[in-house]
């Protein structure tokens, strides 16, 4: 706890409070900040579209369950390099996709794209345990019922178990799109660091930290604050949740 302390209070003694608010009138800041807004909405909205199914199927108990559950969390514990070199390997230019991708006339990496890809691929396992465990209390006997009045998987999915889930859903969500905010290794290793394109705020901090602490500083303290209130967020979000 001392150690969280201190190195956060680091953060806003280094500098002087008139020179960090004057560098967010710095254009890098500003596109920086554009850049992680813009592409974390678009991770987030995939997350959710596609999350969702995944955590549901998961809820529900069938042959290889364990095998896929362990696969879609992986991410979680695998070092964001060792993501952002195999997104690389798999969809860039002499990549295991590489070819196809070219003949669709597709470019993925060094991308706004392959940012948006980096952080689904990092951040969906957050949002899809918290789903998949939302989803699994739910009464199995109410989702029987919808059966029985032959309302199908998707409709019992929609009207049936999301509305008392959605609490959770909300909260898993929120830090999902925290995580893919400070996504940092997959994202430099698979898009690279183009300022006003693929320098997400993580990014930003790490470059300016070598030339401009100033700079690096006022990001750094802009991703602190958003970070704190989507937390706060997710656990307001996860006080509403349904019993264990």
């Amino acid at each position: 706890m001392a150690t969280i302390v201190v190195a956060l209070a680091a953060l806003f003694t280094h500098a002087s409070p008139a020179a960090i608010l004057a560098q967010f009138h710095n254009p890098i800041v500003q596109q920086a900040l554009w850049v992680s807004l813009e592409t974390t909405a678009a991770a987030a909205l995939i997350i959710a579209v596609f999350g969702t199914p995944v955590a549901a199927l998961l809820s529900r108990p069938f042959r290889g369950r364990a095998v896929l559950d362990t696969i879609v969390t992986l991410p979680i514990v695998l070092p964001p390099v060792v993501a952002g070199l195999a997104l690389l390997l798999a969809f860039g230019r002499m990549g295991l996709l590489g070819h196809a991708l070219r003949m669709a006339g597709i470019e993925l990496p060094f991308t706004g794209a392959a940012v948006v890809l980096a952080q689904v691929f990092v951040a969906a396992p957050l949002y899809i345990v918290t789903a998949k465990n939302a989803l699994e209390r739910v009464d199995p006997d109410v989702l029987d019922a919808a059966a029985t009045l032959r309302a199908s998987t998707a409709y019992a999915l929609l009207r049936v178990a999301l509305p008392p889930a959605l609490p959770a859903l909300g909260a898993g969500l929120a830090l999902a799109w925290a995580r893919a905010l400070g996504e940092f290794g997959a994202t430099i290793t698979f898009a690279g660091s183009l300022p006003g394109v693929t320098q997400t705020m993580p990014i930003a901090v790490y470059t300016e930290g070598q030339s401009s602490i100033e700079t690096a500083i006022a990001i750094a303290i802009a991703l602190l604050a958003v970070s704190f209130i989507v937390l706060l967020a997710a656990r307001l979000l996860s006080a509403r949740t349904l019993p264990t």
